[in-house]
């Protein structure tokens, strides 16, 4: 069993950090200016531990102060105690730096957006090391296995989450030039339905209500359009399949925007629709002060503002 410690021997704690000051600058007013206090408060703090000690630590010499025989032996042990203290307070804020920086993302937010960026990131902090956790299935933030995560939400978040923005969701069709006439662009809802919709079942929004949101039913009923005439369980499969002229996808988010920009793919509908959702990263709101996750979300919020 560990020796109790005699705690009835130490100095008030509170009055180390003045003591140190003072004697290092050798001026009471430089030292408050220092702490960010008042020099009566540093003076107090001297005061109330030489009178703990018994002992005086300092003489005045003019304007200055220097410390006595019993400060100089006091000064070094304060020093390293502090110093200490100090080290100790680092090693356990950065407890868990030591293992990798562990990040969510969807399949598809990993190879059409993030994973063109990681070189950058890594150039730009090559002390942080990020784990990318890539999920096919399942929306929600895996708290138990990630620190960070990039998500699409259309609910309200925990209460102990924090949330980030990073891009507005949008949705729109895309498909290669080559499997439309130009002049028939663009094209109408009735006319989309005539081509091979890709629909990716592990998404919410589908091809019915992006059609359907386009041209509202004048009945009761929703317009009989398809779900998709081809299904795939991811968004990156879905536009890989778009560039090669098989089909139509549906975009919700920047994922298409490099393909868009090159001419590998058109909006043939030009037409966008803005959902109620955003897509953004999200913590524990406990891991917000880690200096690690503020330049990662520091980082890729300035990526997602290009």
């Amino acid at each position: 069993m560990t020796t109790p410690l005699p705690l009835h021997k130490l100095p008030p704690l509170s009055s180390l950090r003045g003591f140190e000051a003072a004697a290092r600058l050798q001026n009471l007013r430089a030292a408050a200016e220092e702490l960010h206090l008042t020099h009566p408060a540093i003076a107090n703090q001297i005061h109330r531990l030489e009178e703990n000690l018994g002992v005086k630590l300092f003489e005045r010499k003019g304007r200055n102060i220097l410390l006595t025989a019993a400060g100089h032996r006091f000064y070094p042990h304060v020093r390293d105690a502090i110093t200490t203290l100090i080290s100790g307070a680092e090693a356990a804020r950065h407890l868990y730096d030591a293992d990798p920086l562990r990040m969510q993302v969807y399949v598809t937010t990993s190879i059409r957006w993030l994973a063109p960026r990681l070189a950058q990131f890594h150039e730009s902090y090559p002390e942080i090391e990020l784990q990318v956790m890539t999920y096919s299935v399942g929306w929600d933030f895996d708290e138990a296995n990630a620190d960070v995560a990039i998500i699409y939400r259309d609910t309200p978040l925990p209460d102990h989450l924090h949330w980030t923005p990073l891009f507005p969701s949008q949705i729109f069709p895309v498909c290669s030039p080559d499997m439309l006439d130009e002049r028939q662009r663009p094209l109408s809802p009735e006319q989309l339905k005539n081509y091979p919709l890709i629909e990716v079942y592990t998404e919410s929004w589908t091809w019915s209500n992006w059609l359907n949101a386009l041209n509202p039913p004048l009945s009761s009923h929703e317009h009989e359009y398809p779900k998709g005439s081809i299904i795939v369980d991811t968004l990156a499969a879905a536009l890989e399949m778009a560039e090669r002229g098989e089909g139509v996808a549906l975009v919700n988010g920047p994922f298409a925007d490099d393909a868009l920009a090159d001419g590998r793919l058109v909006n043939p509908a030009d037409q966008v629709i803005d959902s109620p959702g955003e897509w953004g990263l999200v913590c524990h709101k406990d891991m917000i002060s880690s200096e690690r996750i503020k330049r990662l979300i520091d980082w890729l919020s300035s990526q997602a503002s290009r």
